[in-house]
């Protein structure tokens, strides 16, 4: 197995890997980025982008990555494709991290911009639409579905909160539930309950989203009487949760109890020095591509005054 040591380490690829990149390599760190499984992130699958700052007509979310990628390879990141399989953080000077089980990384800095990872329901429909109509995001993809019929999956506080989102753009808002009951807070079931132009299909769930390359219809089956109904809708949203990308940490990192890397207030430090954390793989209530571009350059920050307190930089 071949080895090397680096003076900072990022691992993944999104808008707070790259943006992470960009200031470590500004800042003369020589970074070296590892893209993960699925370089770009989830913009990579996500079509038009309207509400990042600097795009006044919009972007794809594949060439917003790839601008990013630039960006950060302009400046002198050596990004590299591989994913992190395993991790040894139980020396504080020097932290270790295999790539794909045959490279071991050795860094006294490592920068955690894995990401999250929507929860889907696994249709073949779901995932082929995926981006023509079907998103796991109302805050970001909403605005495209003003004044139409859109249907959301979900019981939870996540799901609540976007239904009541979609509900101020859209004509009308179906949500799905598989149960008899919510499962969000109440303050939040009241919430949904209320509003004219949404309505709770109980006990519910989804079969297929119709459409050949967008959205035409979505078809779901009442569990109790069997009987199968096509909502007309043009947009498709799946708010069942996301799961941040965090498993190969968890033996030495502090985490909430969905996995989220927990840093300390108004910084990217965790519970490791030298260990930063940013983006998705940190923050489980915004989510945007903005918020985490903006902890990247805070855990860029807090690397460069970290080396520099120990000397290293």
């Amino acid at each position: 197995m071949s080895s090397e040591k680096v003076s900072c380490l990022i691992i993944g690829s999104g808008p707070a890997g790259y943006t992470a990149a960009v200031y470590a390599s500004r800042a003369g760190l020589n970074p070296v980025l590892y893209t993960g499984g699925q370089p770009g992130g989830q913009l990579t699958i996500t079509t038009d982008v309207e509400n990042y700052p600097g795009y006044p007509e919009g972007v794809q979310g594949p060439q917003m990555m790839m601008d990013f990628e630039a960006q950060a390879r302009r400046f002198g990141t050596d990004i590299r494709y591989g994913l992190a399989t395993k991790v040894d953080f139980s020396d504080s000077n020097l932290h270790k991290v295999w790539i794909d089980n045959t490279k071991l990384i050795e860094s006294p800095t490592v920068i955690i911009a894995t990401g999250a990872s929507a929860k889907w329901l696994g249709l073949e429909s779901e995932q082929r639409l995926n981006g023509h109509g079907v998103s796991a995001c109302a805050v970001c993809d909403g605005f495209f579905f003003r004044n139409q019929e859109v249907a959301i999956v979900g019981g939870g506080d996540t799901a609540c909160e976007e239904a009541s989102y979609l509900a101020k753009l859209c004509k009308k808002v179906y949500m799905i539930v598989r149960r008899d009951e919510l499962r969000a807070s109440q303050i939040m079931q009241n919430r949904v309950k209320s509003l004219p132009n949404l309505e709770i299909l109980w006990n519910t769930e989804t079969e297929e989203v119709i459409g050949e390359s967008e959205v035409e219809g979505v078809k779901v089956k009442n569990l109790k009487t069997g009987e199968s109904t096509l909502l007309n809708v043009t947009g498709f949203f799946v708010a069942i949760g996301h799961q941040p990308n965090t498993e190969v940490f968890k033996d030495f990192i502090d985490m909430d109890s969905a996995g989220y890397i927990q840093t300390v207030k108004g910084s990217t430090k965790t519970n490791i020095e030298g260990v930063f954390a940013c983006g998705d793989a940190q923050d489980n209530i915004y989510r945007q591509a903005v918020t985490a571009a903006g902890t990247g350059c805070m855990a860029a920050l807090d690397s460069e005054r970290y080396l520099a307190e120990k000397g290293l930089h």
